[in-house]
């Protein structure tokens, strides 16, 4: 198993900022109580104009590893309530330059 990256951009309506990063906290603190959980970032755009507002970089020890925190049920009961108001595109990567 390699270690892989999570980019997770969230699009996040005018005025809700609040809401999503105390939802990014209650996800990512569960998240940093799993096995295989390495590290996490959030960013935010500095522009207005900027598809999405944040965007959370995380490093886990493998995609079995993040696959089995995101089918968790109590996961699914975390983010449930937000999936529409902060839709966000997880996808998983390989660093393949530096």
């Amino acid at each position: 198993m390699s270690k892989v990256i999570l980019i997770n951009p969230f699009a996040v309506p005018a005025g809700k900022e609040e809401a999503c990063l105390a939802f990014w906290e209650q996800a990512a603190e569960f998240m940093r109580r799993q096995p295989g959980y390495i590290s996490t970032r959030l960013h935010e755009a500095l522009s207005p104009q900027a598809k999405f507002h944040f965007i959370n970089v995380a490093q886990w020890e493998s995609a079995e590893h993040f696959q089995t925190a995101v089918d968790s049920e109590r996961f699914k009961e975390l983010t449930a309530p937000y999936m529409e108001l902060f839709p966000h595109f997880p996808g998983l990567y390989k660093v393949v330059r530096t």
